[in-house]
């Protein structure tokens, strides 16, 4: 008899084949990860395929591979990055548009391709919940794209999908219909299609700036200018050299890298989010407007946050930042310095354990032909000697289909006893919710260096452009991941006691990482919660940008996630008051109140209706007639 993971390494083996094949890459490398799909690099990340893999879960996942295969193979960064409008929406969408070029080229030419395409398609709608005609959700940006695909490829919308992009059609074929029909013959040629998307945005009222078809070259534009009098068109050569700067240039294109795309397209989300928020403070949007421009910098003073380059950022597994026996030692060092508190916050969890268990649904399933044997039915055997024996089997279902991220401040401030009280709370949590059925993630984030690294020193080297935006290299770590079994993670947590690890905090972006990763989860409902001990901080970003930049975003992204996200988000501060920016908060004085904090807020959360299910009984207030 075969092993049961020998057709999923099989599975695994065939896919690296042919994802190379159509990428066209023989050496790309090819891996598995939990928080697969992305590119980082030269390597291609994939979901793990589970362990009882069938036909539609396969299909999802080669298409998953197959999207990146194509985009290696038929997509210029460089084009991209030049052609991308700067607007945080306008680049969402058009992002979308590219990427229904890239997918139509594969779909047309292979079949399989085109279905796998197709898998991937679907489970990425039902995720955002638009294959659901009542749905909230319609953002613009999948709209726009799937009709694309339709022009394309000639494949309508999936059926869950299509009522939500027809009740969006009419307005959008009005506007830009004549210039969608000028993509299907600019396929081939990402350029000129990327000039004819632009088109299509300035139809739909988006912000895109100048036409980077019409747009002169840098040559031309200095000899236009050399040309021109002194005094004349001062307001015009302003606008040029604001919208053709090197620096607005490499903004570009460093944030069109893969790495950057899963954080971006978050903020995206928060955007769009944002705006629609807005407009329903005065009276809610009906299902066939188009959103207009938002801009998160609007009022007096406040401009639009932005990264100089992304090029320098790394999501890393705790693992790979040292070696095996030094993790085991940071763990041992752990478990000696914290062994009292572990077992005040273990029966706290024990608490929240019992809490959770007897919340837990049971229901049996009677008249089997095995199982236990059901007493109460005997009566009918001895009143009728020819009736079977009657068995019944109790069935669990699980407290909720729940998962959990615990997102820690590895900021420098965080160093001490701070961090090792937040490392075994973390790690009771874990334990204790999984024997729940709940899953847990444990992420921590920081930066890769003080005042500013390699970003820094790369915005130097081009001639300190003003206004730069975040200005320091993200370190983004998986402690845990919400799929790995508690056991194998445990010592990934020692990390935290490692040396010279903790360093700055851009929190806002942190938020967005990890509230990207609980949106591609299986799970209904997803929980995070946030633990730190003070404001973003980073003091390369901040001595070049507005002294309240990173709180600023960081208060953007959070009430666009408690407004707009069905993610529940909570907050404990530690020493500092966390209740002025987020809704459900609490800042606790010692930071031995933390396991009981968390124990109790995430119980609150239990005991109460999921934010999803709360969202979609929320009325919706109508335009007055």
């Amino acid at each position: 008899m075969a092993k049961p993971d020998s057709p999923v390494e099989h599975f695994k083996r065939a896919l690296q084949h042919a994802t190379r094949s159509l990428a066209e890459q023989p050496d790309l490398e090819v891996s598995f990860a939990a928080d697969g799909p992305r590119l980082a690099g030269k390597t291609a990340v994939l979901p793990h395929p589970p362990r009882d893999l069938n036909g539609k879960e396969a299909a999802r996942i080669r298409g998953e591979a197959d999207r990146i295969a194509l985009r290696l193979a038929h997509h210029d960064e460089g084009v991209h990055g030049r052609m991308r409008p700067r607007d945080q929406l306008a680049s969402q969408v058009f992002d979308a548009v590219e990427q229904a070029r890239i997918e139509a080229i594969g779909s047309n030419a292979l079949g399989g391709v085109r279905e796998n395409l197709t898998a991937a398609l679907m489970e990425r709608l039902e995720r955002k919940g638009m294959t659901n005609a009542q749905a909230s959700s319609r953002p613009i940006a999948d709209v726009l794209a799937l009709m694309v695909r339709e022009r394309l490829t000639g494949d309508a919308p999936p059926d869950g999908a299509r009522q939500v992009v027809d009740q969006m059609r009419a307005e959008i074929e009005t506007k830009a219909g004549e210039r969608l029909n000028e993509l299907v013959d600019l396929v081939d040629d990402q350029a000129a299609f990327a000039a004819a998307a632009t088109r299509v945005l300035r139809e739909l009222e988006f912000d895109v700036g100048e036409d980077p078809g019409d747009a002169p070259d840098e040559d031309q534009e200095g000899e236009e200018k050399a040309q021109e009098p002194e005094g004349g068109q001062e307001d015009d050569d302003e606008d040029s050299e604001g919208e053709g700067s090197d620096g607005a240039s490499m903004e570009r294109s460093d944030e069109a890298s893969p790495e950057a795309r899963s954080v971006e397209e978050s903020a995206g989300l928060a955007d769009q989010d944002a705006e629609m928020r807005e407009a329903d403070e005065s009276a809610d949007l009906s299902e066939g407007d188009l959103p207009n421009r938002p801009d998160l910098a609007s009022g007096e003073g406040r401009e639009s946050y932005k990264v100089f380059s992304r090029e320098f950022d790394e999501v890393v597994e705790a693992d790979e930042l040292c070696d095996a026996e030094e993790l085991e030692r940071l763990r041992v060092y752990l478990d000696q310095q914290l062994q009292n508190l572990s077992s005040v916050v273990s029966r706290l969890a024990n608490r929240l354990q019992r809490r959770l268990l007897a919340k837990q649904s049971r229901s049996w399933s009677f008249d089997l032909e095995e199982g236990v044997l059901d007493t109460a039915r005997l009566t009918r055997v001895i009143t009728d000697p020819t009736s079977p024996l009657s068995f019944k089997q109790e069935e669990d279902t699980e407290f909720r289909d729940t998962v959990v991220t615990l997102l820690l401040d590895n900021s420098g401030s965080m160093r001490g006893r701070p961090i090792m009280v937040a490392a075994v709370c973390a790690d009771v949590l874990a334990r204790t919710l999984e024997r729940c059925g709940v899953k847990v993630e444990i992420l921590g984030f920081t930066t890769r260096a003080w005042k500013g690294g390699q970003a820094r020193d790369k915005w130097i080297k081009e001639g300190k452009p003003p206004q730069p935006g975040r200005l320091n290299d993200l370190r983004h770590i998986v402690y845990k991941s919400a799929d790995a079994p508690w056991r194998r993670a445990r010592r990934n947590l020692g990390l935290m006691m490692r040396e010279g690890l903790l360093k700055e905090n851009i929190d806002g972006e942190a938020l967005l990482w990890a509230h990207n990763r609980l949106m591609a989860r299986p799970e209904q409902r997803r929980i995070m919660m946030v633990i730190s001990d003070g404001a973003p901080v980073d003091d390369s970003t901040l001595s070049v940008n507005n002294g309240h930049y990173l709180e600023r975003h960081l208060r953007e992204v959070i009430a666009e996630l408690e407004t707009q996200s069905p993610v529940e988000l909570l907050a404990i501060g530690i020493g500092h008051d966390v209740t002025r920016w987020y809704k459900r908060a609490v800042t606790i004085v010692d930071v031995e109140q933390l396991g009981g904090a968390m124990v109790e807020k995430l119980a609150e959360l239990f005991e109460e209706r999921p934010k999803s299910e709360r969202m979609a009984l929320k009325p919706r207030r109508r335009k007055a007639a």
